[in-house]
């Protein structure tokens, strides 16, 4: 909770696109740095690994790509999104949070109804596999960044900017 809501994870090479995508669909979209490296214990991160698109709502909640204003809706009954086909990889991975064992999201509302993985899910299992790669270094320090974005009532509690883990 200290740091704050996390938002889809977006990689360095996956930020302009991101970026000309919300251009093109006229969506202001905030990406905040997520997790940082660096060789040295003080200061800030050397390199930023993973970025990350904040939803809309003042806590945090709601992607800007989801199709909020139509009555269309996904397959499971959710808000369609906008940029499906050009996505990036954590949402390609999505619900798949692990790979050994196969681990989905308790959140995610498509299992909360099918609750077994099938369809796609070598392909999610895929995506997930690309993201642990781009995530591994051996670089001594982690850095992550705190959003300063949450729920009201843990606002107090709530930090802002770059700490070392």
């Amino acid at each position: 909770m200290e740091f704050g809501k996390v938002g889809v994870l977006i990689l360095p090479e996956e930020t302009d696109g991101v970026k000309l995508l919300a251009e093109k669909h006229h969506i202001k979209i905030t990406i905040l740095p997520r997790i940082g490296t660096s060789y040295k214990k003080s200061g800030e991160p050397d390199q930023t690994l993973a970025y990350q698109l904040m939803g809309i709502e003042p806590n945090g909640n709601t992607c800007p790509f989801l199709d909020t204003e139509s009555k269309e809706r996904s397959p499971h009954g959710g808000y369609r999104c906008k940029i499906y086909e050009d996505r990036p990889l954590a949402c390609r991975a999505y619900p798949v949070i692990e790979s050994s064992p196969v681990t989905l999201d308790t959140k995610c509302k498509f299992c909360e109804t099918c609750s077994i993985p099938s369809g796609n899910i070598n392909s999610e299992l895929e995506s997930l596999l690309e993201i642990k790669v781009k995530m591994k270094t051996n670089v001594p320090y982690i850095w992550r960044y705190a959003t300063g974005i949450g729920d009201k009532q843990n606002k107090d509690q709530i930090k802002t900017g770059w700490f070392l883990v």
